[in-house]
């Protein structure tokens, strides 16, 4: 790699613009392992637990029920079951149906729990990246002016480096993107099983 171009070198220049994407290209790395490690198994605890405590449901065992949600209680399921089947007595299915959505919408809120820093991140980097690159073609242009001799060879190196910071910016936030829409469906998805499994617990509780 020409000396001119060393990558270290290019960073070091554009520090304005690429240590800020170093910066929020590590924290959406922490965030994404964050949430796939939160988010792991969920769909398969839900399942087993909601087959778990049919039949105790069925028999009018509540207690038993709820005794099994609470040894499940890391589930985000298991506190909406919790939450159900504590306040199904004496009030009418709508009542009911309103405190599960309710327990859904929070625990579907913490599931979305630092997924805003990978949408701020895919939205903004690419503006730090250009922003980089901008400034760089500016300072480029005024050597240029400086040394008063020259065309575009003068400033060819200082362009290629500017540069970076526009596809490095890109980089970050494709990335954060990708998984930002991917936590996002992921969790979409156990928004609509725990819907579904809350309407199982409701109609085995009200037969």
């Amino acid at each position: 790699m020409q000396q001119g171009l060393d990558l270290l070198q290019i960073i070091h220049k554009g520090a304005i613009a690429t240590y800020p994407l170093i910066v929020m290209s590590v924290i959406s790395v922490a965030v994404v392992f964050e949430r796939f490690w939160s988010l792991k198994n969920i769909g398969s605890v839900t399942l087993r637990l909601t087959e778990a405590i049919m039949e105790p449901l069925s028999k009018g065992q509540k207690e038993l029920a709820l005794a099994m949600c609470k040894q499940n209680s890391q589930c985000p399921a298991a506190r909406i079951f919790m939450n159900v089947i504590t306040r199904c007595g004496g009030v009418s299915f709508e009542t009911v149906s309103a405190f599960a959505a309710e327990a859904m919408f929070e625990e579907t809120q913490k599931l979305r729990k630092h997924l805003w820093i990978l949408g701020t991140v895919a939205s903004s980097a690419p503006f730090i990246g250009l922003l980089g690159t901008v400034i760089g073609i500016i300072k480029s242009f005024e050597n240029m002016a400086i040394v008063g001799t020259g065309g575009f060879t003068v400033v060819a190196a200082g362009i290629s480096e500017a540069l970076v910071a526009t596809a490095l910016g890109l980089g970050v936030a494709i990335i954060a993107l990708i998984f930002y829409n991917y936590f996002q469906t992921r969790i979409g998805n156990l928004n609509g099983l725990f819907r579904i499994q809350v309407a199982n617990i409701l109609q085995k509780i009200n037969q």
